[in-house]
């Protein structure tokens, strides 16, 4: 790897459902939501922790690719967008819908779903600089040199000691 060296957190389930339930005590004072729109596939199980925390039962799903490879951005490819069905019961703008995603990196993913919903509230766990802006609310910045290794991602392994070269 040219350049600095990238940065890692590591996030355990139990520090994940921590998070995701800060946020959903952030969101509870903007609602009342009408549906969740969840960015696939990182928003899934945060989604699933605000909606039952919220007690929203209406969840959509917008699936986007960036990431082909787990190590690096992609090309964005948007396989599935927002539904007409949910279009024609919250307006076109989105007001109402709360979109939920893991984290918000460079922003492209963000950019791409704030189009299709102007008007929804955009939430995160993580964010980092470069997508900032874009989302309305989240629980922790990290730097935008820093790879999160999500649950989701990781089995059990021994990690080394810093001193040892260990991230």
């Amino acid at each position: 790897m040219s350049g600095p060296q990238q940065k890692v957190f590591p996030v355990s389930w139990d520090q994940f459902h921590r998070d995701a339930r800060a946020l959903t005590w952030r969101l509870a004072g903007h609602g009342p939501w009408s549906a969740i729109v969840a960015i696939t596939r990182g928003g899934l199980v945060p989604a699933a922790i605000v909606a039952r925390e919220l007690d929203i039962r209406l969840i959509e799903t917008v699936c986007v690719a960036s990431y082909h490879d787990y190590s690096s951005q992609g090309e964005l490819k948007v396989m599935k967008g927002v539904s007409d069905e949910l279009i024609s019961k919250t307006g076109a703008g989105g007001k109402g819908i709360l979109i939920v995603d893991d984290l918000v990196d460079t922003g492209k993913t963000a950019r791409v779903v704030r189009d299709m919903l102007p008007e929804a509230h955009f939430a995160t766990v993580y964010a980092k600089p470069q997508g900032r802006p874009l989302v309305d609310t989240f629980i922790t910045e990290v730097s935008q040199d820093t790879w999160i290794y999500f649950p989701w991602d990781m089995g059990l392994t021994f990690q080394p000691p810093l001193h040892d070269g260990g991230a």
